[in-house]
This record gives structure tokens, C-alpha cells and sequence, in this order.
């Protein structure tokens, strides 16, 4: 069960030089500062991080998956244990997607070749069916029969008692035929319709958030606002297809903020490494989710406000101060970089568990000092 609070949003601060804003998003697990910065615990875990840990860094909004917590451990088993906060040991907020990204990942191939990867066996595409329904699968664990709608998917995201969750929603891919992409904006709009419709019958001091597509297209992008803001939705997560290039990306967005409210908050789905969220932050976007900081650490790449550091470097063997001075991270305050260095040549698993500490530690803290400089209208 979720607490009494319930889901708001309040603007602190509108910058004097942009679209910047500093804002507080309230949830029953407490409050997130925005802008701010949410990190991707797959499984309901950060990988190679303990939520205790990830609580103590201060990371206020975690994205988990639920598609993948469907097929392992399954949502009822979570609904049982009461709730993924109290399954995972997680007290502050936590924010669900609809299982669409994984569903349609699988039939265009990124989810096929992320699994074959990881060693898992694959039979062909798994998606089976794509229609009016719903989309049919089957799970790559066992083969059984899933048939994904709007419907099941916001019951597995009750299930599950997130703080935020998503409709259901179609992604198609970046080279798509237009006539195709409009009847898929269409689709969308019903299925996301259908998803508010279910979430409607049990609240549960959750809120959704409308998912904003169209592609790269800004003139289906407004479109698809104007039509799910008539759905009393509360926020608005732009996904889908960002474009192939940043530039893309950017112009597009460029088109679409400025009809956004800004009485509700918004969210940009997937994108989150430093250059995007520096170039996003002024036209207004309030949070970015990403895995790039922990993935970047398990590949040995440290953030550092000098740049990024190659944890393999032989330069490191024997710095014997911290990864970066004055960082007050756990890793920093405790271990040395010849240390981690040390860790990561030897292939032991410590070693990215630390630069994965130290690594989100400094998007929690990149994020409160751009929210610092948006306060002082210098971004």
C-alpha cells in the first residue's frame, strides 16, 4: 500500500536566461527535486548496488521495469511481499514503465541482442502478434504465452504500487514509414486512453504520466500533447523515437516544450548521459532517466569534473588519494584510486560496485548543483 501523501507539483523557480526551471514533484515516498536525475534498477536493483546503499547516495527516483518483473519474479509475487518499495527495501520514490519499450524492443531486435548477450537463449522474434489487443509474446525465460495490453499492464504496475507509472504504448522505430507512424501515434493514443481508464478504477495514490510521441515529427509530437492532455494525466513523459542524432533529438524537443504545461512535470524517457541533460535542462525538461552512469562504471569509466577517467589507465596504479578530491562519495572517502585500479585489473566484481558508487553519487550531485545555478539564473 502506498502512504497518505499525494502526487504534486510546484515550481520554486523559473530561470532568467532560459526555460530552466527548479521545481518539487511530491509523491507518497517523498519528493523529488527537479531537475533531477533517475537512475534504471532493471530488476529493482541498480546493478552491482544494494538499495540500502542507493538510499544513502540520496538517488530520489529509481525507473524499474516492468516487463522484466513481470516475467521474474512475476508482479503478484511482489504485490504479496507488499509492494516493490518493500521487496526491494526501497524508501523513497519509484517510477514503473508500461513493459511497451521492452514488448516492441523485442520485435525491432535491441532486446533480442541485449538477451543473446547475456547468454540467453532466443527462438526466433517472440513477439507473436501486434494488434488493436494488445501485443502477444513469449517470455524469453520460458516460452509461456503473454499477451501484454493496456489493461494487464497497468494491473502488473499496480501490482507493483510505484509512486509514477506509465501507459501502455507503441514504439515503433527510428526508419519507419510515416503513414505507418501516424496509424501507430493513433494506436498509442488508444491504448495510453485505455491505460487511463484502468488506472482510474484504483488510483492508489499513484499518478501517470502520458507518454508523448510522433517521432521526430514536432507536428505529431504537439499533436499527440494536445490530444492526451484532454486526459486528466499527471505529467507528461516524452518517448518513442528521439531521432538518430542528438541534433535530432534536440530540434525536436526545441519544437515541443514550449507547448508543455508547467504545471505538471515532465520527464524525457532513456535519455540521461551529461551532454543531453546540459543542452535539456534549459528547455525545461524535469527529470532524465538513464543506466548510462552505473554501465559507464561496470566498463571503467569514472565522472569526474576533469572529465572522464579510464579506471584500466596505468597512470592510476599508484594514485593514492581518492577518484576525485573532495568528493564525498563512500568510494572517495574510503578507497583509493590505485586501490579501484587495482580491483578492476584483478576482474574482481568490487571494483565496479565502487566506481558505480562514485559514479551516481556524482549525477545526484551534478544534478543538485545545475538546480543551485538555475536558482541563480545562470543557466
Amino acid at each position: 500500500m502506498l502512504l497518505e501523501t499525494k502526487f504534486g507539483f510546484e515550481v520554486l523557480h523559473r530561470s532568467k536566461k532560459s526555460g530552466a526551471k527548479v521545481g518539487r514533484i511530491h509523491t507518497p515516498h517523498g519528493i523529488i527535486d527537479t531537475p533531477g536525475f533517475v537512475a534504471v534498477g532493471t530488476n529493482g536493483s541498480l546493478k552491482s548496488l544494494e538499495n540500502e546503499m542507493v538510499n544513502q547516495i540520496g538517488l530520489q527516483l529509481m525507473f524499474c521495469n516492468t516487463y522484466h518483473l513481470m516475467l521474474q519474479p512475476g508482479t503478484e509475487v511482489v504485490k504479496k511481499a507488499g509492494g516493490l518499495h518493500k521487496f526491494i527495501n526501497r524508501d523513497k520514490p519509484i517510477i514503473t514503465d508500461s513493459g511497451g519499450f521492452q514488448v516492441f524492443s523485442l520485435a525491432y531486435g535491441s532486446v533480442a541482442n541485449e538477451l543473446k548477450s547475456a547468454g540467453k537463449k532466443q527462438s526466433g522474434n517472440s513477439v507473436l502478434k501486434i494488434s488493436e489487443e494488445g501485443v502477444k509474446f513469449r517470455s524469453y525465460r520460458d516460452g509461456k504465452l503473454i499477451l501484454l495490453t493496456p489493461e494487464t499492464s497497468i494491473q502488473a504496475q499496480k501490482d507493483l504500487g510505484a509512486d509514477i507509472i506509465i501507459p501502455f504504448d507503441e514504439l515503433p522505430p527510428y526508419h519507419v514509414d510515416p503513414k505507418y507512424l501516424k496509424r501507430s501515434l493513433e494506436r498509442t493514443h488508444r491504448w495510453e486512453k485505455r491505460s487511463f481508464e484502468e488506472h482510474m478504477k484504483n488510483p492508489n495514490g499513484q499518478a501517470m504520466y502520458a507518454v508523448i510521441h510522433g517521432g521526430t515529427d514536432i507536428d505529431l509530437r504537439i499533436h499527440s500533447y494536445e490530444t492526451l492532455s484532454k486526459l486528466d494525466f499527471d505529467g507528461f513523459a516524452i518517448g518513442g523515437s528521439m531521432g538518430k542524432t542528438k541534433a535530432q533529438m534536440w530540434y525536436m524537443l526545441n519544437g515541443l516544450m514550449p507547448h508543455l504545461p508547467d504545471d505538471k512535470p515532465n520527464h524525457l524517457l532513456g535519455i540521461g548521459d551529461l551532454e543531453s541533460i546540459e543542452a535539456c535542462i534549459p528547455l525545461g525538461i524535469d527529470t532524465f532517466d538513464s543506466a548510462y552512469p552505473t554501465k559507464a562504471a561496470r566498463h571503467g569509466t569514472l565522472l569526474t569534473s576533469q572529465g572522464k577517467k579510464k579506471l584500466s589507465s596505468g597512470t592510476n596504479a599508484l594514485q593514492f588519494g581518492p577518484i576525485e578530491k573532495g568528493c564525498e562519495c563512500p568510494t572517495c572517502k574510503n578507497y583509493s584510486l590505485a586501490y579501484i585500479h587495482h580491483l578492476f585489473k584483478a576482474k574482481e566484481l568490487t571494483a565496479m560496485s565502487l566506481a558505480s558508487i562514485h559514479n551516481l553519487y556524482y549525477m545526484v550531485e551534478w544534478m543538485r548543483k545545475r538546480r543551485q545555478m538555475i536558482l541563480d539564473d545562470e543557466v
